[in-house]
């Protein structure tokens, strides 16, 4: 919106040329959401204690976890606000990048608030904090992953092939399933990875600040790649592909890496608000969708290690423990897990690491991921 408002007027002051460029508009939605942050974040925790909203701690948790029940959840309230005033601010307004991960990022958000919603109305009404069906839920994050692939497939975005990706480590090598007569495949491929992004941070949201630090780093790293791909001389040097008017993507980037470390300022241990389903679907959303329109789906991996660990190491707990339970009962798959309990973070907890630790710790591995990503821009 400011570009349209004061980038005609460099003829008259010529400092206003500065909106023509996309590093400066992308610094100034990151500082822009650090700032809605502070000033919303107040009002969002006033009115979560008003209404009562605190968290429904999950089943499975440590017990030194037990006291955060009445901690105010559904911050993500904070971090919807806080990306979408920056980024409607500084971004051109009819670049479709933008627009179609606001759209994931605020649809993924939708879910996550029914599911805390219902389960404050659940918790009032004296019955079990279920909140919204598990099946119902999935079924949300598979519409949205469908009707994105679709669209991507039928309106490509830029010069590529809309059913199609890249591969990290290699240059010029471009997939495109409609080559064999499989384009269809894209679709169910964006779905898995978008479904499957929205859950690993989902998560990932276990401590105070984990999530929310992890997201920091990956929006960030993708950033970079937003601008490298969107920037014809930057591609052309890192021999990336261009992805014509891609570069708009990074200030959807800054803006949520923005709100991100101003929800950390709330979210930090010990924590005044957690963010909720409606923060943690949402994050992964934004997150998935950003790699999706990248068509670096699988350079996510690298980005979101972290992520992808956690997600594992559930199902790898969840898999040998009912595969034990069918071969040697039941006691002896509780006495012989995999992890001590899952996700990763609890195990480490279980193990004897201070809350803390385990997030500092997770966020240098996060960091360390975000370098492993970086690094395929020139080994390639």
């Amino acid at each position: 919106m400011l570009y349209y408002l004061l980038y005609p007027l460099r003829e008259h002051f010529s400092p206003f040329n500065v909106f023509r460029y996309i590093s400066f508009r992308a610094a100034g939605a990151a500082v822009t959401a650090l700032l809605v942050a502070f000033i919303v974040g107040p009002m969002i925790l006033r009115w979560l204690r008003t209404m009562q909203i605190h968290q429904v701690v999950r089943e499975g948790t440590p017990d030194t976890h037990a006291g955060k029940g009445t901690t105010p959840t559904m911050g993500g309230l904070i971090i919807l606000v806080s990306t979408l005033v920056p980024t409607l601010l500084w971004m051109r307004l009819d670049n479709r990048y933008v627009w179609l991960a606001l759209a994931v990022m605020f649809w993924m958000g939708g879910i996550g608030f029914l599911d805390d919603y219902l389960k404050l109305v659940q918790k009032r009404r004296g019955e079990a904090n279920r909140g919204l069906v598990e099946r119902y839920k999935l079924a949300g994050q598979v519409i949205c992953g469908l009707a994105l692939s679709i669209y991507i497939w039928k309106f490509p975005l830029n010069q590529l092939p809309g059913a199609s990706t890249t591969v990290p480590f290699a240059k010029s090598m471009l997939i495109v399933p409609a080559t064999i007569g499989l384009a269809w495949v894209y679709v169910p491929f964006v779905t898995f990875v978008m479904t499957a992004t929205s859950n690993a941070v989902n998560l990932t949201d276990g401590l105070d600040g984990l999530a929310t630090g992890l997201m920091a780093i990956a929006m960030g790293t993708f950033a970079i790649f937003a601008y490298s791909m969107g920037n014809v001389n930057a591609a052309n040097y890192l021999q990336l592909f261009y992805l014509r008017n891609a570069g708009e993507l990074t200030i959807f980037c800054t803006a949520v890496f923005g709100a991100a470390i101003g929800f950390l300022w709330y979210n930090a241990h010990p924590a005044q608000v957690f963010m909720g389903d409606t923060g943690s679907l949402a994050l992964g959303g934004a997150l998935g969708v950003v790699a999706i329109l990248l068509k670096s789906e699988f350079l996510y991996v690298f980005i979101g290690g972290v992520f992808v660990a956690e997600t594992f190491s559930v199902l790898i707990q969840r898999t040998v423990f009912k595969w034990r339970r069918r071969r040697h009962g039941l006691e002896y798959a509780q006495q012989h897990r995999v992890f001590l309990r899952a996700p990763l973070h609890h195990h480490f907890e279980l193990k004897g690491w201070p809350e803390t630790q385990v997030v500092v710790r997770f966020w240098i591995l996060g960091i360390l991921c975000a370098f492993i990503g970086l690094a395929t821009l020139k080994l390639r």
